[in-house]
């Protein structure tokens, strides 16, 4: 079959599945909507948890992210997967007994106060505006290479099905479609990552193909790098003969143990994750799943690191110094006699996430350091559909060559396409392709569909029914579960408007945005909630004080500098804005500490109540206090 209607017929048969599920488990109560009606199968939650939690950032970008970056991406592998361990040790089972669904009921009730508890509304609607941005534009660049259109028609097209499923369904709906694109996930990342281990090393576990030598030989433009080399090596050597500096060097690493922190931090503090402790049946349930989750989440991250190394290495070999015109035509043989097929290269051309510019002249396409293009992050800009002498996309602002004799870069390569394009650039065939379309679709779906759902209920359930319809003599919401079921759609319909307009208009590439997304989660949450369970001292004013301080100071140190122009030489202590949030957290935590201290201490039965979470015993299933 064409690729083309392949990847109609794999994308048209899973979302065929997810919706069919959505409406087979439709939720009926407004218990059913946020937590699933709390009888979900731990196995079943472990699959859904790390659906929830390998987002598109996971999917599409994080290879992506290493491939270019080489060992400095690894922060990116050691921040999530550690904090995910953090979150299901440290924080889920006491979250879990105290026995409320969302992290500003916590908040609310633990800190006695509604001033509190709208604090951590806004910060949690806050962080996850900031994620779902992200998620939004890993849908866009999905649906542009696949369905051909551009990658703003694609974020529109994205809204819509989310809308469908995280509306109609509820929580339900989606803990039972998660496991379905758990399953869809991880085959379409496995099974190109198989293939290619094969192909690049002769071995059939990519976990150890990274490991392995080289079954081919090729050439990096300066020299031949024989068959049999070890993998990494083969990259160091034809990465820093073009001048990159070496794959597996590490860069700065004081960023990279910051950047590390603020995600692994911003991990436990991550709102949707938390809700899924929820949705089964009793604590000792929430840690079996959190194993599972962690065991199905570890099978994906432990490939990620060698799928990035084959990809970089695919992408000199075939696309350093051939030939333009004769390559996308699909005229070329590697050393070896296999076809080296450009098509591919066309098509992401036309998405405008691929472009080339003949800097010196020779119809030869030149990857090298240093940008291409003059725009903003070395962005090509596109003169319509004009096609110039090779064939190529006319671009714009391509830079003139500055004649030195050395190679100069003239490609443009957008990080997040690597995953997409590894399986065409290594010429596998049309079904893994189509595989890897509905797996990268199924990724970015299943979080955006999470955390709408966590916004809706923080506007719903925290806003309206605890704060603004809240009855002053019970202290219980004036709202009927009808109309806070209803109050919960209108907010997740303005939710998806809003993201998908992020999405068209993104702060960044997928990943990043998501990282900025963790410093604010960590700065914001995490002292918090830990202090909440470990700490009885810790009364509401420490609480606003520390929560405001980290929010605040993380998110005007983000905007500095990425938006309004500061410079990386003003960094405080040289610390990347990635890398804020673990100052933040430094910052909320001591605030907190010395203001509780400094006032009144909480009433007597908040204490006892603390006291109570950390005893094994009685730990039932989540009910209302």
């Amino acid at each position: 079959m064409e690729l083309q209607s392949l990847i109609y017929l794999f994308v048209g048969i899973s979302f065929a599945v997810y919706i069919g599920i959505a409406l087979w488990a439709k939720a009926g109560s407004t218990k059913d909507f946020y937590v699933a009606g709390g009888g979900v199968h731990p196995v079943a939650n472990g699959m859904a948890t790390a659906a929830d939690w390998m987002s598109a950032a996971s999917f599409i970008s994080l290879a992506g992210i290493i491939a270019f970056k080489g060992s400095d991406g690894g922060a990116y592998l050691m921040g999530w997967t550690g904090g995910y361990v953090l979150l299901a040790m440290l924080l889920a089972p006491y979250l879990r007994k105290f026995g409320k669904f969302t992290v500003p009921d916590f908040v609310g009730d633990r800190y006695y106060s509604n001033v509190a508890r709208t604090v951590a509304v806004i910060s949690v609607i806050f962080v996850s505006f900031t994620y779902v941005a992200g998620q939004m534009r890993g849908v866009g660049i999905v649906f542009s290479r696949f369905l051909q259109v551009d990658v703003n028609t694609g974020v529109v097209i994205g809204m819509a099905i989310v809308f469908i499923y995280s509306v109609l369904g509820g929580m339900k709906g989606i803990t039972y479609t998660q496991v379905a694109q758990y399953v869809v996930m991880i085959f379409a990342y496995m099974i190109p990552a198989i293939f290619l281990s094969l192909q690049v090393t002769d071995t059939f576990l990519p976990q150890l193909g990274i490991f392995g030598t080289t079954s081919f030989e090729f050439h990096d433009g300066v020299k031949t790098i024989p068959e049999g080399t070890y993998l990494l090596h083969a990259l160091d050597t034809a990465v820093t003969d073009l001048g990159f500096k070496a794959y597996s060097e590490p860069g700065n690493l004081w960023n990279m143990f910051m950047l590390t922190t603020a995600l692994m931090l911003g991990t436990a503090g991550l709102p949707h994750v938390i809700v899924r402790f929820f949705t089964v049946p009793t604590v000792q349930d929430a840690r079996i799943s959190a194993g599972w989750a962690l065991v199905f989440i570890a099978i994906m991250y432990t490939t990620i690191s060698a799928v990035s190394a084959f990809s970089r290495l695919n992408l000199i070999k075939n696309v350093q110094n051939v030939e333009y015109a004769a390559f996308v035509n699909g005229e070329l043989k590697h050393a070896d006699g296999t076809p080296n097929n450009g098509s591919w290269f066309k098509t992401w051309e036309h998405g405008g996430l691929l472009a080339w510019t003949d800097r010196n002249g020779d119809g030869k396409i030149q990857y090298a350091p240093g940008a291409a293009f003059e725009g903003k992050g070395g962005k090509p800009t596109f003169d319509g559909d004009k096609v110039g002498e090779h064939g190529e996309r006319v671009t714009t602002n391509g830079k003139p060559s500055a004649n030195t004799g050395k190679i100069e870069n003239e490609l443009y390569v957008d990080r997040d396409i690597m995953v997409l394009a590894n399986p065409e650039i290594a010429n596998l065939p049309n079904w893994v392709i189509a595989f890897i379309a509905a797996g990268g679709l199924a990724a970015a779906l299943s979080t955006a569909a999470g955390l709408l759902l966590v916004i809706a209920s923080a506007i719903s359930h925290d806003l309206m029914g605890q704060v603004i319809f809240r009855d002053p003599e019970t202290g219980k919401s004036k709202l009927t579960e009808k109309s806070e079921l209803m109050w919960a759609r209108i907010s997740a319909v303005v939710a998806i408007c809003i993201a998908g307009y992020l999405g068209i208009n993104p702060p960044g590439f997928v990943a990043q945005v998501v990282a900025f997304a963790f410093g604010l989660a960590a700065a914001a949450f995490f002292p918090t909630i830990i202090l909440g369970v470990f700490d009885k001292r810790m009364n509401k004013e420490g609480a606003i004080a520390g929560i405001l301080t980290g929010l605040i100071f993380t998110f005007g140190y983000i905007v500095y500098f990425v938006f309004l122009g500061g410079k990386p030489e003003d960094y405080f202590l040289g610390i990347h804005p990635t890398g804020i949030g673990t100052i933040g957290t430094i910052l909320h935590l001591i605030v907190a500490i010395v203001v509780s201290r400094m006032t009144p201490e909480p009433p007597q039965e908040i204490q006892d109540l603390v006291e109570q979470i950390r005893l094994p015993n009685n730990a039932g299933e989540a009910h209302d206090h």
